[in-house]
């Protein structure tokens, strides 16, 4: 460790070489092996020599010392031991020498263990062969290639074949070629290290010659249904980046989807599905054929990959498979009901709402399948999925005029199955809204009418009373009662009985609807009201008696006063809700009994909201067809004039296709670099200074954060005239941060530099701070100095990345996080879309609601979260509230999920400058403290433009 930390100890070789060098103990020769590695091999050059050769005269040769010789001599001792292990470690410790003057008298002892009879030492002299050739080749070993051809056609141990190939791999092509040649028909038996060379060398070999494709197509096609998933997904790869026939691109996907399903790594689906998702583009038709296998990785307990498979199938559904896709949907679905699956307990909701979602985007892209779907997903609806189900019912309803009927009627029949209030409540719109002919409006009308039951909907005092009791007894728990018994044998002994209350064991049979609307729900009241109030007003135009209309209009009136009654009475979370539940209340009352108000409202009441959904639905699929067009990877033609690029030409920004065999070219695409100037415009943006230009030692650092850790290569040059020694970087965090690797103690000559590298760990999305000290030692006059180090600050947004997530999931996550931070807005920016764009730009998140950026004015309403934000419940535009509202969401690489609501409003009395609120929750208080003062810093005003 001292040699390592740059002392010369000079003194000690001849002593290891006196006392260390014949021992027989192992773990003393391993140590003999690092000794050897890093001591000083050459005798260190005088003063007349340096300067001749400064002065043009005779380069400085370097003269072995002295006493490696007996160190040779000891190293070929070992290549000679009669112990296997002895001699397979030596070789593998002449893989790490590079100097010809020890290698040299070496040789024929390497040689002679390739004829050894331990497959140990064969494999290692076989690497040890390919090192010496590689360095020394023309001078040490000039026959190793015809040495090594020679040794791979007689082994029999997968290891040494493989380091054989290696070296012929690497040394002599064309030799590979021929063994490979020979030995087609073996290969898959020859080992997995053995199949990944050969893959190695295609590519190679394809590269520098396309011609030669022909001559490794049989060998990838045997490895294709190789053993090891590693050899058959790199065949796949390679199989298509040669071949764009569909007999080859056909078998790579019959591969893939065999990785996909036969695999349990969730990270190895992962990247199968990714590659899957590539031949989409360009092989489609081909994929279609295999969606059935695909479909199989819906099997994976990981949600994630669930969805990334649902992601894959759906885009290649079409008219001749969409039937058998939507009956694997529809069966996952019911698989998901059943309490013993273990997909049940593992998956839940998430892979429910999926599942819906993907049958809503079947069923609306082929109206074939939409009458079948339908109605397995009705019976949902009293599940925790209800509301993406009920959603789906809505759109179908909307879309398909001839459905409607069935779907109508097995809503009335399933409406009292109903649970959740919010699906509660577009189930009673529907009914309102498409309720069209005599019997479904009365089937209606009875049902709904039956489930609320007879005015009053307040909880009687006696029956509340006894809830109050009953709940009072269960918060006792069971009683402890401990007595003294005697037992049958005339002994004493003591008895301890628990005593719980009494379980009313009566069946409370209440309708589901009368419970939420005694419960205290206003909003679902006043949902109520306006469904009967359309009914009333729609009956007498389907051919209902006077008689019946008139009763149905006297109920409803009874009903509605009923609902405000409970309005004002019921102390609930929506007591704020009163007066406009009162305003809607009073509304459908006057439409329904004064003929003037009914002449005005009937058509709007009608007819305005059929028309507005529809309108909205338009809305909803062109952006989503827009955002489809703009995500799709633009496929690269070749037009009849285009340039033809040379690799050997090409330039760092030459555009490559997208199957490039060229390492280098997929390893700038993986990083990035998409060109030359970003490479080193990327690397300058994350260089920090930490110390000054007139410090005794100046130092710099780079930074480099992955997703858990930070990489600081730091850069430290003595800009004085004498050797600095013990000079050590000293760092210190703050925050949710922790050093890992700390910084060894260096010595650094005159004028000289060193790279210095230290790793940060990472626990949470947090702002942090890395400050430290530079501690040295001037050797020339023994004194020692400190520099203190600028900070390195670690902003939150390298953690931060765009995400996206429904209206439900945003408003269950804002409701269950519990650190909020508000932030007042103060800024000089004027308009309220470029303020939005501006904090979304700077905050590295997504805005998840849509909005129309042509409308102009002092204000716009407030419709985005309306449901998810805590907004406005029913999501309208409020025309005397100058607001608007976005809701944003972001994911960090940590998991945890940021949330952001800004609520800017634009007064005239302000002149004409925004205010408001930004409003951060997350499940950890660093990341709403991180991401408030970031706003809060880039919120005053736009930075300048270039």
């Amino acid at each position: 460790m001292a040699m390592l930390g740059g002392e010369a100890l000079p003194r000690i070789l001849m002593q290891v070489i006196r006392f260390c060098i014949n021992s027989d103990d192992k773990p003393l020769k391993k140590l003999c092996m690092l000794y050897w590695e890093v001591v000083p091999k050459y005798q260190e050059p005088t003063s007349d020599e340096v300067l001749r050769a400064a002065s043009g005269g005779q380069p400085v040769q370097r003269k072995l010392l002295p006493e490696m010789i007996l160190v040779c001599n000891a190293l070929m001792n070992d290549l000679n031991h009669p112990n296997e292990y002895v001699r397979g470690s030596m070789l593998r410790f002449l893989c790490k020498v590079k100097d010809e003057e020890i290698l040299g008298p070496l040789i024929p002892s390497i040689k002679a263990c390739l004829q050894h009879r331990h497959q140990y030492v064969r494999k290692n002299a076989a690497m040890a062969v390919f090192h010496a050739h590689r360095l020394h080749g023309d001078t040490l070993i000039p026959d190793g290639p015809e040495l090594m051809d020679a040794f791979i056609s007689a082994e029999t141990d997968i290891g040494a074949r493989r380091n054989a190939f290696l070296m012929l791999y690497n040394e002599s092509e064309e030799l590979a070629i021929q063994f490979l040649a020979k030995n087609l028909d073996d290969v898959v038996k020859f080992g997995d290290g053995f199949a990944l060379l050969v893959l190695d060398l295609t590519r190679k070999a394809c590269r520098r010659d396309p011609n030669q494709k022909s001559r490794f197509v049989r060998v990838l096609f045997q490895m294709l249904s190789a053993e090891s998933p590693a050899v058959s997904y790199e065949a796949a790869w390679t199989l298509i980046s040669l071949s764009n026939s569909p007999t080859a691109i056909r078998a790579a996907a019959v591969t893939y989807t065999n990785l996909l399903n036969s695999q349990n790594d969730n990270n190895v689906k992962m990247i199968v599905l990714e590659r899957l998702e590539k031949l989409k583009g360009k092989h489609s038709k081909i994929l279609q054929e295999l969606l059935p296998d695909i479909m199989r990785g819906l099997s994976s307990p990981n949600p994630d990959v669930c969805e990334k498979v649902l992601d894959v199938a759906m885009a290649l559904v079409t008219n001749k498979n969409v039937a058998d896709v939507v009956t694997t949907l529809k069966r996952e679905v019911s698989k998901t009901t059943q309490e013993s699956s273990d997909s049940s307990e593992e998956k839940g909701k998430v892979y429910r709402n999926m599942l819906i979602q993907a049958i809503h985007g079947c069923a609306v892209r082929f109206p074939d399948v939409a009458e079948s779907v339908v109605h397995t997903l009705m019976d949902f609806l009293s599940s925790d999925g209800g509301m993406q189900v009920i959603i789906f019912v809505r759109a179908i309803v909307e879309k398909y005029p001839d459905l409607r009927p069935a779907i109508l009627t097995k809503l009335i029949n399933t409406v009292d199955e109903v649970t959740n209030t919010n699906v509660m409540c577009i189930c009673l719109w529907i009914l309102g809204e498409y309720c069209e002919t005599s019997e479904t409006v009365k089937d209606a009308y009875d049902t709904i009418t039956e489930q609320l039951g007879e005015a009053p909907f307040i909880v009687q005092a006696k029956d509340k009373k006894a809830r109050e009791e009953a709940a009072a007894a269960a918060a006792k728990g069971p009683e402890l009662v401990t007595k003294n018994v005697v037992l049958a044998d005339g002994t004493y002994a003591t008895q301890t009985v628990y005593s719980e209350p009494k379980v009313n064991t009566a069946l409370d049979n209440t309708p589901n609807l009368r419970k939420m609307i005694v419960g205290g729900d206003i909003f679902l009241g006043s949902v109520v009201s306006s469904c009967l109030t359309k009914m009333c007003l729609r009956g007498a135009d389907v051919g209902l008696d006077a008689l019946t209309v008139k009763s149905m209009t006297v109920n409803s009136l009874l009903t509605m006063c009923g609902i405000v009654k409970m309005a004002e009475v019921t102390v609930s979370a929506q007591k704020s809700s009163l007066a406009d539940c009162s305003d809607r209340v009073t509304l459908c009352c006057r439409a329904l009994l004064d003929p003037k108000a009914n002449a005005i409202l009937k058509q709007a009441l009608l007819s305005e909201g059929k028309s507005s959904f529809a309108i909205f639905l338009k809305s909803v699929q062109g952006k989503e067809g827009k955002t489809k067009e703009e995500s799709k990877d633009d496929v690269m033609s070749t037009q009849a004039d285009d340039l033809i690029h040379f690799r050997q030409l090409k330039s760092l920004t030459a555009q490559a296709g997208d199957l490039d065999l060229d390492d280098g070219s997929d390893l700038a695409r993986a990083t990035g670099y998409a060109d030359g100037n970003s490479l080193l415009t990327n690397e300058l943006s994350h260089v920090y200074q930490l110390s000054g230009f007139a410090d005794p030692v100046y130092a710099e650092a780079f930074v480099t954060v992955h997703d858990y850790d930070i990489l600081l290569d730091i850069l430290v040059i003595n800009r004085t005239p004498n050797t600095l020694a013990n000079l050590t970087v000293e760092l210190s965090t703050m925050g949710d941060m922790k050093i890992v690797e700390r910084p060894q103690s260096h010595t650094i000559g005159p004028l000289d530099q060193i790279n210095i590298r230290a790793s940060i760990k990472v626990s949470s999305t947090e702002t942090g701070h890395i400050f430290g000290t530079i501690v040295y030692e001037d050797a020339s006059t023994q004194e020692k100095g400190y520099i203190n180090m600028n900070d390195i600050h670690m902003d939150i947004m390298d953690y931060i990345r765009p995400a996206t997530c429904t209206d439900e999931v945003f408003r269950s996550m804002w409701a269950e996080f519990e650190w909020e931070n508000k932030v007042a807005i103060t800024t000089s920016i004027t308009d309220l879309i470029e303020f939005l764009d501006h904090i979304v730009s700077s905050t590295n998140m997504k805005s998840l609601t849509p909005f129309d950026r042509d409308e102009n004015g002092s204000f716009l309403a407030a419709n985005l979260y309306a449901k998810s934000c805590l907004l406005n419940p029913w999501g309208e535009r409020l025309p005397w509230c100058q607001e608007r509202r976005q809701g944003v969401r972001g994911i960090t690489v940590f998991g945890e999920d940021a949330l952001v609501n800004v609520s800017v409003e634009k007064k005239d009395d302000n002149d004409g400058k925004l205010a408001g609120y930004i409003r951060i929750r997350s499940k950890t208080q660093g990341i709403a403290l991180s991401l408030g003062d970031r706003i809060t810093s880039v919120q005053r005003g736009l930075p300048p433009k270039e």
